[in-house]
């Protein structure tokens, strides 16, 4: 069903009145809600002004002043009834040495392919910038040094969150 004039002069009306939207396309018949509020839209009638109680802002709640202290917990996984028997030496991996790329290794974008890492180092707008270059993980985009870095079970992540903050 289209807009007539008499259908137009309705909803002015019913607007004017203060119906809902929804109760106005009731009213009208064969139009949805959103029919009802485009129309209104174009016709250009004025917005309804809001009650008294929904203009009005509502208090906050006051903060409180406690500060609050997060405490780290030590991560356990699997079965610890064993954890203590084995003491077991992780060997720390020196980061920054690590990290050495060497010049023969080093890629530009035009040199990468799906063997290489391609794992970016340095700002991309310098003439110093470049892809690491070394031997990528079956089925991945980087090598294991930088598999390790990209790729951190959800953990590990919120862990190094919080130590940071």
């Amino acid at each position: 069903m289209g807009w007539t004039d008499e259908r137009v002069e309705l909803l002015k009306k019913l607007w004017a009145e203060g119906l809902s939207a929804s109760q106005i396309a009731a009213e009208l018949g064969g139009i949805t809600r959103n029919a009802v509020i485009g129309k209104v839209h174009r016709l250009g009638l004025s917005g309804r002004a809001k009650s008294p109680s929904a203009a009005a802002a509502r208090p906050r709640k006051a903060r409180t002043a406690s500060p609050v202290m997060r405490v780290s917990r030590p991560v356990s996984r699997g079965n610890t009834a064993l954890a203590h028997a084995y003491e077991v030496e992780i060997e720390q991996e020196p980061a920054f040495l690590d990290n050495v790329i060497p010049l023969g290794q080093r890629r530009t974008i035009l040199e990468l392919n799906e063997s290489t890492c391609r794992w970016p180092v340095g700002d991309p707008s310098s003439t110093d910038f470049y892809f690491c270059g070394g031997h990528a993980m079956p089925a991945l985009s980087y090598c294991a040094y930088h598999c390790r870095i990209a790729y951190q079970p959800p953990s590990d992540r919120r862990r190094d969150r919080r130590v940071k903050s």
